[in-house]
């Protein structure tokens, strides 16, 4: 298992649209064995491939306590939201140390191929659920800065840039 480097906001890798998994085979499988590595060394809850610059539909998700119970997502789709949408904060890997409000669905349904390949769907509230919607929308090319106002998303960008400017000095 190798340690993946991950995409900082705002590089515009992270804006492409993942494409569908054509089969789970042993490539898929070392991806998602990297990515549950390289998740759990950042502690993190949630990775999608795209913010480790592969553009296929993949999600890892752990939001257990003892972060002992992974979740595998392979061409995961929303099939059901509730009406029911929270306000909570949110973060993300690839834009460290912003946290800032979001409005998602209280409870989804997702369908999704597991790390076997075999199809289930998932019934999700609470965190698993913003967790889970989140990470699909890193598959559709969308940041969770972009739910913010276009000023917030401004400073952030500026704000990273400048960090990713002075570690590279």
């Amino acid at each position: 298992m190798a340690i993946l480097p991950i995409l900082c906001y705002p590089d515009p890798r992270l804006h492409k649209v993942a494409q569908p998994v054509q089969a789970v085979d042993a490539r898929i499988e070392a991806l998602v064995a990297d990515m549950l590595a390289t998740m759990y060394d950042a502690h993190g809850i949630g990775l999608a491939a795209t913010q480790v610059d592969v553009h296929e539909r993949v999600v890892v998700i752990d939001v257990s306590e003892e972060r002992n119970e992974p979740l595998v997502l392979i061409n995961p789709e929303i099939v059901w939201a509730s009406a029911e949408r929270h306000v909570g904060d949110e973060g993300c890997l690839s834009v460290p140390g912003i946290y800032d409000g979001v409005e998602r669905a209280a409870a989804v349904h997702v369908r999704a191929l597991d790390a076997q390949g075999k199809s289930r769907t998932i019934e999700a509230e609470g965190l698993l659920a913003v967790c889970m919607q989140h990470e699909m929308d890193h598959l559709m090319g969308k940041v969770f800065v972009e739910y913010l106002s276009p000023l917030k998303r401004n400073r952030i960008k500026t704000k990273l840039l400048k960090q990713q400017r002075d570690s590279r000095e």
